[in-house]
This record gives C-alpha cells, sequence and structure tokens, in this order.
C-alpha cells in the first residue's frame, strides 16, 4: 500500500504546469500529466520521474470523460485536480475573432468545468478531494487587449466558488489560485504584441503591462505557484474553500 496521492493537472508539459506538477512529486505524489500535445505529456512524464503523460483536449467532454475514467482505473481515484491549462490571444474588442474568443474560453472556462465535473465523482465516493483552478491577477484586474483571457479568468473565480459551496460538506475544497507574472513562454510570447498594440518597445510593454502594477517589480518562478498549490491540496488547507489565493508579489 501506498499513501501517495493520485493528482491531475491539466496543461503540465510546460510552464506553470509542469512546475505545480514537479512540485507535487516532490511532496510525494503521482501526478498524471494532461496536455494537448502528448509527445511533450510524455515526455514531462519522463523527465519527471512519478508521472504519465495523457493527451487530452480539455475542451472535448468525450476526450476528458475518457481520459479521467483511464486515470481512476489505472490509479484507484482522483484525490486532486488542478486546473491550469490555458492560453492567451490579445486584440482590441472591437477587432477580436470570434473563434479565438471561443478557443480562449474553451480551453480556459469549459476546460475547468469538464475536468471538474468527471473527476467531482470519485472524490465524493471517498469523500476527500482538492480542485486548485489556475486563474490570473487578471482574473481579478483587467488589461487592454485581453478581453476573452479575462472573461475566462473572472469566471474560472465564480465556478470555483460554486464547486465549493456545492461541495463543502463533502470532504473537498475548491479554490483558485491567481498567479501574477510568471517566467514562462508565455509571457515572452506576448511581450512582442503588447509593444506593437502600444507602439512601444518590449521593454516598455514589459513594465506598463507586466511589472507596471506590481510591487515586488520581479516575474515569479514557476514554483511558486507550484508550492501554494500544495499546500491548498494539504489537510493544513482543509478549511479554505471558495477562496481566491493571489501569489502576484503585490498587485
Amino acid at each position: 500500500m501506498t499513501n501517495e496521492r493520485t493528482v491531475i493537472v491539466t496543461g503540465a508539459a510546460q510552464g506553470i504546469g509542469y512546475a505545480i506538477a514537479e512540485s507535487f512529486i516532490n511532496n510525494g505524489d503521482f501526478v498524471a500529466i494532461f496536455d494537448l500535445n502528448e509527445a511533450a505529456a510524455i515526455s514531462a512524464a519522463e523527465k519527471l520521474g512519478n508521472a504519465k503523460g495523457y493527451k487530452v483536449n480539455v475542451a472535448d467532454e468525450p476526450n476528458v470523460q475518457a481520459a479521467v475514467q483511464q486515470v481512476i482505473a489505472e490509479r484507484g481515484t482522483v484525490d486532486v485536480l488542478v486546473n491550469n491549462a490555458g492560453l492567451q490571444f490579445i486584440s482590441p474588442v472591437e477587432d477580436f475573432p470570434v473563434e479565438k474568443w471561443d478557443l480562449v474560453n474553451d480551453v480556459i472556462l469549459k476546460g475547468t468545468f469538464l475536468l471538474t465535473k468527471h473527476a467531482l465523482p470519485a472524490m465524493q465516493k471517498q469523500k476527500k478531494g482538492r480542485i486548485i483552478n489556475i486563474s490570473s491577477a487578471h482574473g481579478r484586474i483587467p488589461d487592454a487587449y485581453k478581453s476573452a483571457y479575462c472573461a475566462a479568468k473572472f469566471g474560472q473565480v465564480g465556478f470555483t466558488k460554486v464547486t465549493a459551496l456545492e461541495n463543502a460538506l463533502k470532504g473537498i475544497t475548491c479554490n483558485t489560485i491567481m498567479p501574477g507574472p510568471v517566467r514562462t513562454e508565455l509571457i515572452e510570447k506576448q511581450l512582442p504584441i503588447l509593444a506593437e498594440q502600444d507602439g512601444t518597445t518590449v521593454e516598455e510593454a514589459l513594465n506598463h503591462h507586466i511589472l507596471g502594477k506590481q510591487w515586488i517589480k520581479r516575474l515569479l518562478e514557476p514554483s511558486e505557484i507550484g508550492a501554494t498549490a500544495v499546500f491548498l491540496a494539504s489537510d493544513g488547507a482543509a478549511a479554505i474553500t471558495g477562496e481566491e489565493i493571489g501569489v502576484a508579489g503585490g498587485i
């Protein structure tokens, strides 16, 4: 017998998701890495060790349901779910393509809903579970050109609270982590686009959009988000539910 928990982390082949997976593995848990890129998910699992990669489109319900059931069949249950998968598209509202709006909201908001929907029965059966939704500081503070992203991230907060309320007497907590600017490929790719939209340099875009509003004036490390997720999944956080935890360096 083993006491290691089974943790699902979506979008875990790279960036914040990878760091969260690594933090749980360092905590003695097993991590199912759900990612749209199957090769990347498998590669990440091999690097991390006590993990397995799965190809999952979080916006596709049959795919999500099958993947969660596969994990339960292989591991017995799901103890922790971290909804991290996300993407960004930058455009003024009047020019925002509808298909990009749908894509951002499908991955972030619908994906969070679908994974939660299909992981909850296993958690309810064992009367214990932790659900952690990775929102963003943009889940409480708007930013120009990110209407779909902000809408989805604000939406995650409302969904978190309803999930927490419905499961408060079932031994299950649900919380949101709101990261600030984290040192990831996502931010590195955003900067030239933001600079172009503003007609500024990349450095000016970094200071205006990313670090300008932040108190400690540095990019956060992905491991800092991972450490917070591990805490929220711990027994010590059993009374924390329906909350938004900012890990933002002051914003």
